[in-house]
């Protein structure tokens, strides 16, 4: 009786068109509108999207307002945002503080071939959190910025191998991409340097070395045979599709002893992990980089990246290494990054960890699901999965 009574409530759920979910309600109405976008979309977009991340089969509804944790679609669903538009907006979406900034910015400038002082100011302030970033430079992505800060390392040390993690991802150029997949046919006692792109060539795979996620004494003969080519060794403290599980302290703090000793500089990519306290993922795990690489969340909801670190290493982004663009440290995204940074305080983030820690109780079933243990894959397990584990059957 009892299953069969589970079963009946199961059937009355599917077929509700609304479920009450918090303080809001998630509607399932059909897809029709998305599905006539994703034809024409076919038509103009390889396989329909500009993003390979948000794109599934038969096709992604298509959203088209958000307003705190929510979003709608086309069609008039609401979805509970639960990956945060992947962790870029501190305070949901729309918000009317950040809706005023961005108006009053636009009406006076939207962008200038000169610095700004919202770029001070955002810089002034990210100095204060990060008590490694004697000196900032802006740049319009992530990616960008991990590029940004290998140049870095190479110009300062005049080395030029880079190593990383097997299958942590750091954005999509050609060195951060080396060996972002692993499974048991090709991961090795000895990682390889394994290809994503088809005909990536052989002098980028030569130039990153891969070592193993929390194993020092392979980290320790891989850096010590190479040491006098190795530029940097970057790592994300808590890898976003790996599973979102922080690397080991020990495993830190004797990777940044070992760099240190053989004059090579280590890079914390926290474009999503500076989210994880006031000073970011090294002010909770410790690891003292010599070079730190944001985005996402600094910028409020819009295009940014930025690369922090040592005042003497980021001085060669002054001198031997140009950066520059089009866009980078445009008045909007700087202006509403420091905004909504300044509001930001070590309180409140506290208060974040609290609802995070009872957001986690809900997630965990998600990661276990899929544990790297059993795909052999880091890069198939993480924050990222919450985009796949939430789409309608």
């Amino acid at each position: 009786m009892a299953s069969a009574a589970g079963s009946r409530a199961r059937d009355a759920r599917a077929s509700d068109p609304q479920i009450a979910v918090g303080g809001g309600t998630m509607t399932r109405n059909p897809l029709m509108q998305s599905a006539e976008l994703a034809a024409r979309a076919r038509q103009v977009l390889p396989s329909g999207c500009t993003r390979s991340q948000v794109w599934f089969a038969p096709h992604p509804p298509y959203m088209v307002k958000g307003e705190g944790a929510w979003i709608t679609d086309v069609d008039g669903n609401r979805y509970l945002d639960l990956a945060n538009k992947l962790g870029v907006l501190i305070h949901g979406h729309v918000h009317p503080d950040v809706v005023r900034v961005v108006q009053e910015q636009v009406a006076l400038g939207a962008c200038f071939a000169a610095p700004t002082p919202h770029e001070v100011a955002l810089a002034e302030l990210l100095q204060s959190r990060g008590p490694s970033f004697e000196r900032i430079r802006f740049i319009n992505t992530g990616s960008e910025a991990v590029d940004l800060a290998f140049k870095a390392a190479r110009a300062f040390t005049g080395r030029s191998r880079i190593v990383k993690l097997e299958g942590v991802y750091h954005g999509s150029n050609d060195f951060a991409e080396v060996s972002n997949y692993s499974t048991p046919e090709n991961w090795g006692n000895e990682p390889a340097s394994v290809a994503t792109v088809p005909a990536t060539p052989p002098g980028v795979l030569d130039s990153v070395l891969v070592t193993a996620a929390n194993d020092l004494a392979m980290a320790e003969r891989l850096l010590s045979q190479h040491a006098t080519e190795i530029a940097a060794v970057i790592v994300d403290p808590v890898p976003p599709r790996a599973g979102m599980r922080p690397l080991e302290r020990d495993f830190i703090e004797g990777l940044r002893a070992l760099t240190r000793r053989l004059g090579i500089l280590l890079i914390f990519d926290e474009v999503i992990a500076f989210r994880f306290g006031f000073s970011g993922a090294q002010g909770r795990f410790g690891g003292a980089p010599d070079l730190t690489v944001l985005g996402k969340i600094i910028g409020g909801g819009y295009p940014v990246g930025a690369v922090a670190g040592r005042a003497d290493v980021m001085e060669t982004t002054a001198a031997s290494v140009a950066s520059s663009g089009t866009f980078t440290a445009n008045p909007v995204t700087m202006r509403v990054g420091s905004g909504e940074h300044a509001a930001v305080d070590a309180s409140s983030l506290h208060l974040t960890r609290c609802n995070g820690r009872a957001a986690a109780r809900c997630t965990h079933p998600l990661f276990r699901r899929r544990s790297p243990a059993d795909t052999g894959q880091w890069y198939r397990v993480g924050l990222f999965s919450l985009l796949s584990s939430s789409r309608r059957h």
